[in-house]
């Protein structure tokens, strides 16, 4: 089984062929292709590990969904003063499906 470390969005995600992962939001519609540099690359028991990507390693991902996650609650709320703020934030992600790790 192939597994690989790649970094996207600030963020890093363990990807495997056939996953589906939920990163930041890319630009991009449903069936776009991606690529992205793995920064470790894990093929059965030989592990490669890049300084700071494995020279040659790609892992190709398709987009599958565009999208905002459920709503967070913000709250803000100052005891005896009668002050408070309610707010909430929708995360926006997109899902890609990796495809092949090379």
């Amino acid at each position: 089984m192939k597994l690989a470390i790649i970094k996207t969005g600030g963020k890093q995600y363990v990807a495997k062929e056939g996953d589906s992962l939920r990163i930041e939001k890319l630009e991009g519609v449903k069936g776009d292709k991606l690529s992205f540099e793995a920064l470790l690359v894990s093929e059965n028991d030989a592990v490669k590990v890049g300084t700071p990507t494995v020279a040659g390693s790609k892992v190709d991902a398709e987009i599958e969904e565009q999208g905002r996650a459920d709503k967070v609650i913000v709250m803000k709320y100052m005891a005896k003063s009668r002050y408070h703020k309610k707010n909430g934030h929708r995360q926006p992600y997109t899902q890609v499906k990796i495809t092949s790790i090379k």
